[in-house]
Parts: C-alpha cells; sequence; structure tokens
C-alpha cells in the first residue's frame, strides 16, 4: 500500500483526532501510549503522542516499521500483538487505520500498553480521582428512556436545593430541560408533563417565558 500526498481535508480529518488521542490516554494512565501518524508521503510521522515516555518519542518521530506492516494488512483493525521498544520493554499494542471519505488510509492511530509498569501501578491509574462523585449517567436503550433519566436526574437536583422553593421547583426543572435541548427531542413536552404532573400548557407557557 503506496503512501500518498494528504490534502488540506485529509489533515483536517487527523487534526480533529487529536482530541482522541488526548481522550483515550486519560482514561487509562501514564502506561497507556497513544500515538497519531499522518501517513503523508512526505512526512510519515507521529504529529500527536500522549505519554511518549513509554517508548521514548515525541511529535516528529518516523513511522515504525511494525507500523507500516500493520499497515500494509490492511486491517482496519489489527488484532493486538506485542512488540518490544529499544529499551526492552514489553508493549501490548493495537494498530487503527483511519481513512477519508474515498476510504483511502491516511493516519494511523496506535495504542501501546507497557506491560512491564507495576501492576498495582497499572489499576491505580484506570481508577478516577478519588475526588470525582458518581456520575448519574444512564446508559439507555432508546431515546424516551435516555429523555427520562435526564428529566429524572434534573428533578432530583432541583428537588435536593434548598435555594428553591417548592412553588419555583417546575419552573426551574423546565428551565434547565430547555438549556439541556432536551425539548427538542420528539414527546419530550409530554413526558415532562407526566413526571412533573403538570398540564402541557403549564409546559409551554414557561418555554415561552424562555423563549423556546
Amino acid at each position: 500500500m503506496e503512501l500518498k500526498r494528504l490534502t488540506q481535508s485529509d489533515l483536517d480529518i487527523l487534526n480533529s483526532m487529536k482530541s482522541v488521542v488526548d481522550g483515550i490516554a486519560r482514561m487509562y494512565g501514564e502506561h497507556t501510549e497513544v500515538a497519531l501518524h499522518s501517513l503523508d508521503v512526505d512526512s510519515p510521522a507521529i504529529i500527536k503522542i500522549a505519554n511518549g515516555h513509554i517508548t521514548a518519542r515525541d511529535e516528529g518521530a518516523p513511522i515504525t516499521n511494525l507500523a507500516l506492516i500493520k499497515l500494509k494488512e490492511g486491517k482496519d483493525v489489527s488484532d493486538s500483538y506485542l512488540s518490544k521498544t529499544t529499551s526492552g520493554k514489553t508493549l501490548h499494542s493495537i494498530t487503527t487505520i483511519i481513512r477519508n471519505p474515498n476510504h483511502e488510509p491516511i493516519g494511523l492511530l496506535c495504542i501501546n500498553v507497557d506491560m512491564d509498569a507495576p501492576l498495582q501501578s497499572f489499576i491505580k491509574t484506570l481508577l478516577p480521582p478519588t475526588t470525582e462523585t458518581q456520575s448519574p449517567e444512564t446508559f439507555a436503550k432508546n431515546i424516551d428512556e435516555t429523555i427520562e433519566s435526564t428529566i429524572e436526574s434534573v428533578k432530583s437536583e432541583v428537588w435536593l436545593s434548598s435555594e428553591i422553593t417548592p412553588a419555583k421547583r417546575n419552573r426551574e426543572v423546565v428551565t434547565r430541560l430547555h438549556d439541556l435541548g432536551v425539548f427538542k427531542m420528539k414527546d419530550a413536552v409530554m413526558m415532562v408533563a407526566n413526571q412533573l404532573g403538570i398540564s402541557k400548557d403549564t409546559i409551554y407557557l414557561y418555554l415561552r417565558g424562555l423563549g423556546g
């Protein structure tokens, strides 16, 4: 598979992936390296890397021979594989091909986990900070569940707030749901009305006051 000169559109796609590199690294911690490679024929190199201390690389480092092999294999997501760094670290790796709308390969996203890292340290990096509170996130099966869980979460927050009087609670719930864009979803007004025990007309009255 031959490399080609990337277009500006190709580069824009790769640049949009840089936040993905940071997100994966933040999720899995300091023992997981994430590297984004450009496949531009003039400079096939890393354009974004997180936790580069694992392989002692930085932005601008050239693409590896193994990455080129994975590219030649043509699998959009490679099988995971083991490799070693020049310093002798054992890595558990996977390579994903990034393609443009024409299905041409323009980049590689490579994830390398340091298998020689102390187990306790590795597990610790997977845990959220101790100051982080439990998320009320609901993994819904359909959009109705998403709407209902959002209403319930907002309603609970409002009802627990001592700064909001009982007479203003329903209006505050509607205001917060409006700010979250809930009322743009089908049947949301009826679902909110049912959960709050008020009429649709009251919901619409509150929304008119918000310009919604």
